[in-house]
């Protein structure tokens, strides 16, 4: 969902910038913090987050439900989720910013020795094996079983902000930004070899069983959490919790992930 688009302004008078451990972002921050000043996060209006998409998922997860929308200026290697860098002109680029909600997925998993525990996924949550051998999944779909058994190097569930990221390395889908949809994508299947993946309601609940995990042990990683050993995962969207993204009106993300489809 987006707001304030089709020219709207909102005022932002206060701004905090933040900074990967990069030298070119830091050198942006004290930059930026020279030409505009910075406030402390809590006494912000928005957020200006200085590195690449990892660093902005990592504000994504500091901000959550601060109700801080964050604006990404791109310092860093890989650029998706962030707007071009540039020192002139911020201000009134963040009051024209178009933001976007994004809800995370809850990844709460079961280890094999009964340990529960949570973490939270803007982009998505995903499951490899810890060995040479395959692991060995069974998937549900809301209480429902839907594949007994798939072979594979791992699966990705993905949200849509999430789908041209590790989901689209492994020849998942893209989906738009608006879509209610989860990406469902294995990883170097192997059993049953004509599956190739599935889109599913993102009010759904997935949940993923390891088999033969004495033999086959399975990761899972939620974003930046990874918990080893685990037999069970379940996934859902977290509907109570948000992140705010600023991007440029001329350059919004659904035009991004609609020219992102059209690369050859």
């Amino acid at each position: 969902m987006t707001e304030a688009g089709n020219g709207a302004k909102r005022r932002i008078d206060n701004v905090a910038f933040v900074a990967s451990a990069s030298e070119e972002a830091e050198a942006a921050k004290r930059r930026l913090s020279h030409l505009y000043g910075s406030s402390p996060p809590e006494m912000a209006d928005a957020i200006v987050a200085l590195g690449g998409d990892g660093f902005m998922l990592t504000a994504a997860h500091r901000f959550m439900n601060s109700g801080k929308p964050i604006y990404g200026m791109h310092r860093g290697t890989v650029g998706f989720l962030m707007n071009e860098f540039r020192l002139e002109g911020l201000m009134e680029r963040l009051e024209r910013a178009e933001v976007t909600r994004i809800r995370p997925l809850q990844m709460t998993t079961t280890g094999r020795d009964g340990t529960v525990a949570e973490a939270r996924a803007f982009n998505e949550v995903a499951l490899w094996r810890q060995t040479y051998q395959a692991a060995k999944l069974r998937i549900s779909i809301d209480g429902r079983e839907r594949l007994e058994e798939l072979v594979c190097d791992g699966l990705i569930v993905a949200t849509p902000a999430g789908s041209t990221a590790y989901n689209f390395s492994a020849h998942g889908p893209i989906i738009p930004l608006g879509a209610p949809l989860l990406a469902l994508t294995p990883i170097s299947p192997f059993r049953p070899r004509r599956w190739r993946g599935a889109l599913v309601p993102d009010h759904a609940e997935i949940v993923v069983e390891a088999l033969d995990t004495g033999k086959r042990p399975v990761g899972a990683a939620a974003d930046h959490t990874e918990i080893r050993d685990v037999v069970r995962v379940a996934v859902r969207q977290d509907r109570a919790s948000e992140a705010l993204l600023m991007f440029d009106g001329d350059h919004g993300w659904e035009e991004r992930i609609l020219a992102e489809q059209f690369q050859y």
